[in-house]
């Protein structure tokens, strides 16, 4: 899905929709903000539904490896180092940076944030996040944008449903592995 086809997503659901502007809405409030706010509840979800990553890094004994360095190395914005491999190492600064106690190669597989949705992000930006949380995004642009309207209670209407719908968000990309050897099915 891209930006545009969220976008229309969002505002049919406010009923906020005009297709023969730019903007796709007459409100300038929430073409405004539009933007934000969907990169707000992306970078949320994607703290639910994690975007898993993976890099190789040559390093040196006595080496710190910080998220900046993994970044560089990989080319995506770090939320949180999941595993290193390949060399000896130590965690600190509460898992924020690796001490490298041997030279070789670390593995680090991390999770990540999206690439950034800014007000001068195109309409053709293609969402990296999946499938589900693609669904329950539009339910939390929708909450955060009409959150100030005090006429109608929409805004907790749909901040009610994006809680409901996040909260059965399931976290896992694979299910594991079961195998059976030999037995008999009964």
């Amino acid at each position: 899905m891209n930006l545009l086809e969220m976008k229309k997503k969002i505002l049919g659901l406010i009923e906020e929709v005009n297709p023969d502007v730019e903007t796709l809405t007459d409100d300038p409030d929430i073409a405004t903000k539009l933007h934000d706010v969907i990169n707000q509840v992306m970078f949320e979800l994607a703290r639910f539904k994690k975007l898993p990553e993976y890099v190789e890094i040559k390093v040196n004994e006595g080496d710190l490896l910080r998220f900046e360095d993994i970044e560089a190395a990989g080319g995506y914005e770090v939320y949180q180092i999941d595993a290193v491999r390949g060399v000896s190492y130590e965690y600190k600064a509460q898992g924020t940076i690796i001490k490298v106690l041997e030279s070789g190669t670390a593995e680090v597989e991390y999770f990540r944030y999206p690439e950034r949705i800014t007000e001068t992000t195109t309409n053709d930006y293609e969402f990296e996040v999946s499938d589900d949380v693609l669904e329950i995004m539009p339910y939390g642009v929708a909450a955060d944008v009409l959150k100030s309207d005090v006429s109608n209670n929409y805004g907790k209407v749909y901040a009610d449903r994006y809680e409901e719908m996040k909260s059965r968000l399931d976290s896992r990309y694979n299910m594991g592995m079961i195998e059976f050897e030999g037995g008999e099915l009964i």
